[in-house]
């Protein structure tokens, strides 16, 4: 579902949504909401009662949806609220706001909201982002807008020349968990889409990247800004019989990368992360360590 609210400026320079203050009513209004949410956070995600989950991840969407409306939502933080992800993008265009829910057969489901701000048109708009990822067979071709988002927990956000590149997680089931480079783009007319092709990858042609491999062990996949790289763990089965038994996947302590060339991420396969050189060729890389596994509630 698509909501759209105009906003009117004094200044006419570009960022300016992204600096203005809220008046000390505004912060009150809310600083209350902020603390209802808070309180509903914190029982969503300490229960292990599915049905419990439900109504109160109901109940935090609701209030959340209504918060969100109100234009001044973009400029306040909701610090408080740190067991959802919030992410703002480099240039402060949009922000996702997002999190997941663990059930007990080992499941998962996601939601969020995306809001953005068009500088020309001057017009905010937030989109409730409605996950579909249970009946997408491939998601590596699926395309999606917001009422038909495939579903994950987004951690990063790197700006490309005309689209968006970001990178998730997603618990999948009780055999296997993923990562995803995903892609955003916006349209003409400021709608967003999930899903476009920007990889230059050998016998492919995906919309986004997905990496699937064993809940028992933890995949490293990071943006590299200094080299303009993402660079991953190459995954690879424990025995060579258990080719495509992805619950078998893990590093093999190899690593490989894209690599953001004119406009799109060429795939690099095999790379030595301790020699290649940055965009600017100064500073060598340093070998990253096993990145922290993604919050999942108990």
């Amino acid at each position: 579902m698509r909501y759209i609210v105009l906003v009117f400026f004094l200044s006419f320079f570009a960022n300016a949504f992204s600096q203005v203050e809220l008046s000390e009513k505004d912060k009150q209004y809310f600083r209350a909401a902020e603390l209802k949410l808070q309180a509903i956070q914190k029982k969503l995600f300490t229960t292990k009662n599915d049905s419990l989950k439900s109504v109160y991840n109901k109940e935090f969407l609701g209030l959340l949806d209504t918060t969100l409306s109100a234009e001044l939502s973009f400029y306040y933080p909701f610090d408080s609220l740190t067991q959802i992800a919030r992410l703002t993008s480099p240039d402060n265009k949009f922000k996702i706001i997002n999190w997941n829910i663990y059930k007990g057969d080992g499941s998962f489901f996601y939601f969020g909201f995306l809001q953005t701000f068009d500088a020309k048109t001057k017009k905010y708009e937030y989109f409730k982002l409605v996950d579909k990822s249970m009946t997408v067979k491939n998601p590596e071709t699926y395309v999606g807008e917001p009422d038909k988002w495939f579903g994950m927990l987004y951690y990063k956000i790197i700006k490309c020349k005309d689209y968006y590149t970001l990178l998730a997680w997603d618990g999948n089931d009780k055999l296997t968990q993923r990562k995803f480079i995903d892609i955003l783009y916006f349209k003409d007319n400021g709608d967003p889409i999930f899903g476009k092709d920007e990889f230059k990858f050998p016998k492919k042609n995906p919309r986004r990247i997905m990496f699937e491999y064993s809940t028992e062990i933890t995949m490293s996949l990071k943006y590299n800004e200094e080299k303009g790289m993402i660079i991953f763990d190459h995954l690879a089965p424990k025995d060579q019989y258990m080719e495509g038994q992805f619950q078998y996947y893990g590093p093999d302590f190899s690593y490989d990368a894209f690599d953001y060339s004119k406009g799109t991420w060429k795939f690099v396969p095999d790379i030595d992360i301790k020699n290649i050189k940055n965009k600017k060729d100064t500073i060598t890389h340093k070998e990253n360590k096993k990145e922290k596994a993604i919050y999942t509630p108990k």
